[in-house]
């Protein structure tokens, strides 16, 4: 149905605040989503934008249609529902995850959809305070962060999924040199304190007290073990799920103490939104794929 197509890109549109931003959103070019906005105000008979260059704000009669625009387009989703096997996953989510989550995420989601294919799943990656603040406003569904330290928010939930340790990474030519050793004598490369695992890697230096000596903050984890890899300096990271360090005739994996702090990943929602079946389909999925 092309009126809830235009449904659907009018809430995106509303919700970025202009054609270019809801374009990246629903898979389309700003040109079409121009035309569909277009199409939708003349069937309405009504102008629902105030535009002002690039952006795209709504103007009165907008903002009155969009609560019934986000409820029909619910009632749409209910609709397609209705029939299908009791076990089937239908409708519309958007998910976000942390850059070294969303590999294992979209992994997971593609096997989803082979067995429920009139699933679908958008995939939105930023950092993990960035996703909550998206959450909190009903930008997405569900994200997939890093357990943080402070208070969550009253109008969400945490389900934590599954933990990782922190390791040393360095090159081989490094040798023998255990792990304290290196991280006294070797440039460190650290991930961006900013960030929940740049936090958690901060406090485990503190609470085993190893002096390192500062080279690079950056903000990608596979960064930071590539130029491990190349003896630019060693690393504090979490061993990622989906990685293939262990593997690698380049590069030393070296356990820290029993005590270290694990990273926990989990799952982030709202406690009140609609689309907890899906968010709950693919928890699972993520559940028994690391089981």
């Amino acid at each position: 149905m092309s009126s809830i197509r235009f449904l659907r890109t009018f809430i995106a549109v509303a919700r970025y605040g202009s054609f270019a931003a809801a374009a990246e959103r629903v898979a389309l070019t700003q040109a079409a989503v121009s035309m569909q906005m277009q199409a939708l105000e003349a069937e309405l008979k009504h102008p629902l934008f105030d535009r002002s260059g690039r952006m795209a704000s709504l103007n009165s009669t907008g903002r009155a249609i969009l609560p019934r625009a986000e409820q029909l387009v619910a009632l749409y989703d209910d609709m397609r529902a209705i029939g299908a096997d009791a076990n089937d996953v239908i409708g519309s989510v958007a998910i976000g995850a942390v850059v070294s989550v969303m590999g294992a995420l979209a992994s997971m989601v593609a096997q989803l959809k082979v067995t429920h294919p009139r699933l679908e799943v958008r995939l939105i990656t930023a950092r993990s305070l960035d996703l909550a603040a998206q959450l909190e406003a009903g930008e997405i569904d569900a994200a997939l962060v890093v357990e943080g330290s402070g208070k969550l928010p009253a109008g969400l939930a945490w389900t934590p999924l599954y933990s990782e340790p922190l390791v040393l990474v360095a090159s081989k030519k490094t040798g023998r040199a255990p792990a304290a050793q290196l991280l006294r004598t070797q440039p460190f490369l650290r991930f961006d304190r900013s960030q929940r695992t740049g936090a958690l890697i901060e406090r485990t230096l503190r609470k085993h007290r190893w002096a390192v000596n500062d080279f690079l903050e950056l903000s990608a984890l596979e960064a930071i073990v590539e130029l491990a890899r190349q003896n630019v300096g060693v690393a504090v990271v979490p061993l990622l799920r989906n990685n293939s360090w262990r593997g690698d005739p380049t590069l030393r994996v070296l356990p820290l103490p029993p005590s270290t702090p694990r990273r926990v990943v989990g799952m982030l929602e709202r406690r009140e939104h609609d689309r907890h079946a899906i968010t709950a389909a693919i928890r699972q999925r993520i559940l028994d794929g690391i089981a």
